[in-house]
């Protein structure tokens, strides 16, 4: 029985780190109670009733709109491919690691040390599932973390590298016997991803190819708090960060020189867009009939006529790039722009007003 695909099957994979730390398996499950829960951190009381009902569910052998915990097929992670079936993508991967965790258990008691490693787990798993990353795999004090699987975006390395940096701060912040440091490496490239290996608990989907390994060598490279990133995921987030170059790294195990880069803060860009066109735009073709519409509606505002155009459509079809030729109409001409920040998953709201000569 897979109690960590249980909990995810649950919507509660955020609890798969306790349940691990405290040796929580099918023979424990049972019997548990409210309090069992609230002691080993469940704090939420929504969240404590719905395991007891699932667990009710699975005591009594009940159909219930729970899920249970089935030991003939075992259920895969929200978005990731049917059972046995893996498959090629680009992913974005991450490997965090914890700075002097040897020397912190040669000088700790060892329930201290738990504490520490389970903030930090904790740290990073609430951290990346804030951006969008899947934490695959717990390894020591070292975690392997995927951008663009299960779920893929169009700014995967960009979600990545904003975690990595994200990340140096949420740890540094926690309250913990000792301050603690991270080391971050992240490298994009194609893997085949997918695969179940093991079983039980330890069973996992595993990702081949020389990504994870790069990343994991990099985070070897950076200093203490420092984020490390592959000539790979550079050329993919443009100039949406300062960047230190490292010039060449020979990683062990990996053939040839690895151009590597520290991301240091977001760079003071006004958007994405230009951020990752900063070398000139080409001409913009087959896009006369929407653009005609915005000068149409533009001219209308300039009469005292207010308004609104609403332009949507698929990550990549270039929303940003019509409006981005619409400004280039207007820069003979007054205008005030405004730029509404919103959070990710909100479309970005511009306004753009005639000014007063």
């Amino acid at each position: 029985m897979d109690i960590v695909v249980w909990l995810r099957s649950l919507g509660l994979g955020k609890y798969e780190a306790i349940f691990r730390e405290n040796d929580i398996d099918e023979t424990v499950l049972p019997s548990l109670t409210h309090e069992n829960l609230k002691e080993l951190g469940v704090a939420s009381f929504g969240h404590r009733v719905k395991l007891l009902d699932a667990i009710a569910a699975l005591r009594g052998g009940a159909t219930t709109s729970a899920p249970s915990i089935d030991t003939a097929a075992t259920p895969a992670a929200p978005g990731a491919p049917p059972q046995g079936r893996a498959e090629r993508r680009q992913v974005t991967v991450m490997f965090s690691d914890l700075v002097g965790s040897t020397a912190l258990s040669a000088r700790m008691d060892p329930e201290d040390l738990r504490e520490i490693i389970s903030a930090y787990q904790k740290g990073v798993a609430e951290t990346v599932q804030r951006f969008g990353g899947f934490v695959a795999k717990y390894i020591g004090d070292g975690i392997l973390i995927y951008f663009g699987y299960p779920q893929a975006h169009e700014d995967d390395a960009e979600r990545a590298v904003r975690a990595g940096l994200d990340l140096v701060a949420a740890i540094g912040a926690l309250k913990t016997h000792a301050p603690l440091q991270i080391r971050v490496g992240i490298a994009t490239g194609l893997v085949v991803v997918g695969d179940l290996i093991g079983s039980g608990e330890a069973q996992e989907r595993g990702i081949v190819g020389e990504t994870p390994n790069v990343a994991a060598r990099l985070q070897g490279v950076a200093e203490p708090n420092g984020v490390v990133i592959a000539e790979s995921t550079r050329k993919l987030v443009g100039n949406l960060f300062e960047l230190q170059d490292l010039g060449g790294q020979d990683l062990k195990g990996i053939a040839g020189s690895v151009c590597a880069w520290t991301a240091l803060r977001p760079a003071s860009v006004e958007s994405r867009f230009e951020a990752m066109h900063t070398s000139g735009l080409i001409e913009l073709v087959g896009r006369e009939e929407e653009l005609e519409l915005l000068a149409r509606r533009w001219a209308n505002a300039k009469s005292g006529e207010g308004q609104v155009v609403l332009l949507s459509g698929e990550a990549g079809i270039g929303k940003s790039r019509l409006t981005a030729a619409l400004m280039e109409r207007l820069t003979t001409e007054p205008n005030t722009r405004l730029r509404i920040s919103a959070p990710r998953s909100t479309p970005t709201a511009r306004c753009i007003r005639p000014s007063a000569r």
